[in-house]
């Protein structure tokens, strides 16, 4: 019913945000009189602020349809590799005669509301001397029921089928959500002696072990029921959507729930935008644009993937504590071994708290210890550890140095 009314709500705000993005264009084009009236900056901006606030947001292109290696401007193909149900594995692939020669990198982008193309600038900074292949996972509501339900142990089966498909030399960087994920396929692998092992693992900013310096998200988890999960936040897709009937968080609710979070730097945000489009800050106005156009771009989760994660990961810490079993078998990090380890975290992250990430180091003790890194970027928050200044001045060549060093 809640799903309903939320599209019912779309419905009647869909009219109002065509209304005031038109006028917004009557206020502030070039050719249109209006404006040039005295008070157009104003209300061009007031209806843009409107429009954005009431609009639907699809998924984002990639938009990386080009890349700079050695000096040359290189076209990028986007192409599917591996077509899943609940999964796409991306290929970014570049019209370079020696790109076949670069470090292979499995970006696993995080199934946690946003969609994939939240990586586009890790991916991009990536490119010039790697070659990306990225998780891009399938919004819920468009996924038929036909297709089955998509557990968290289905996450893990995909990872290790996508490093398999990669081979043997793949690098396997995972950003928040599936770090865990992540360490579970490898750890499988590892206790099966399965001649696919990848030659690095990247972990960055992941609820590997959320006892340690729990967040609000954390707290969240905890201090709610399983049962209280199940029966207020997984709704049924509605009729209009290919997944007709499919049990989902929707991401809407996550949407707020991220909202929720910080909802004094949202409004300081929205406010900062409505100032830089009347004084005409154009670059200030279109980043507030790029930013929320990502963020604002959710998808809904299966319901057994979500409610397993919260289980799990949050509520039973099943990872550290040696008791998870991936369909029967155990998940045992001790067992990797020969592939080298690199943990990084952020400082001011509320998301995945420190030491949280780090905590791969202790339960992945097969590895030796020449093989092992972290590192803890100062001044950082959780959208830095893989997007902005911080991501490509400070992180990303460290990301760099790991991958040759381990080649």
């Amino acid at each position: 019913m809640l799903y309903d009314l939320h599209e019912l709500q779309r419905s009647f705000l869909a009219p109002l945000a065509a209304f005031s993005g038109t006028s917004s264009q009557l206020f502030s084009h070039p050719y249109s009189p209006l404006a040039y009236t005295p008070v157009s900056r104003q209300l061009a901006a007031a209806y843009e602020l409107v429009h954005r606030l009431g609009k639907d947001y699809e998924k984002p292109a990639w938009g990386l349809s080009q890349t700079e290696i050695q000096g040359r401007t290189v076209a990028v193909t986007e192409r599917v590799q591996i077509a899943k149900p609940f999964c796409n594995l991306i290929h970014f692939s570049r019209d370079f005669p020696e790109a076949d020669q670069d470090p292979k990198i499995l970006l696993v982008a995080p199934l946690s509301g946003h969609h994939a193309t939240l990586l586009r600038e890790t991916v991009r900074a990536l490119l010039p001397e790697h070659s990306i292949y990225v998780t891009d996972w399938v919004d819920a509501r468009m996924v038929p029921q036909s297709a089955g339900p998509f557990h968290l142990d289905d996450y893990v089966l995909y990872i290790q089928e996508f490093i398999r498909a990669l081979g043997p030399d793949v690098h396997v960087m995972s950003v928040c959500q599936p770090t865990v994920p992540v360490l579970a396929a490898v750890s499988l692998m590892a206790s099966r002696k399965d001649p696919k092992m990848p030659r690095s693992l990247i972990m960055m900013g992941g609820p590997i072990d959320t006892r340690q310096s729990p967040t609000q998200v954390n707290r969240l988890a905890t201090t709610k029921p399983y049962a209280w999960f199940e029966n207020n936040l997984i709704h049924r897709v509605p009729s209009k959507y290919p997944g007709a009937g499919r049990r989902v968080y929707p991401g809407f609710l996550q949407h707020a729930g991220f909202i929720a979070m910080n909802p004094d730097r949202h409004m300081h945000s929205h406010y900062d935008f409505y100032q830089h489009l009347i004084k005409g800050d154009e670059d200030d106005a279109e980043a507030h644009r790029r930013f929320y156009d990502e963020y604002n771009a959710v998808l809904d989760m299966p319901a057994e993937f979500y409610l397993d994660t919260i289980r799990v990961v949050f509520q039973e810490q099943q990872l550290p504590k040696g008791q998870w079993h991936v369909r029967g078998e155990q998940v045992r990090p001790q067992d990797i071994q020969g592939v080298a380890l690199f943990t990084i975290e952020g400082e001011l992250d509320d998301i995945s708290g420190l030491g949280q990430t780090h905590a791969a180091q202790g339960l992945c003790s097969g590895i030796a210890p020449e093989l092992k890194q972290q590192f803890t970027a100062p001044r950082c928050g959780h959208y830095g550890i893989f997007s902005g200044s911080r991501w490509r001045t400070l992180i990303c060549p460290k990301i760099k140095d790991f991958i040759r060093q381990h080649a």
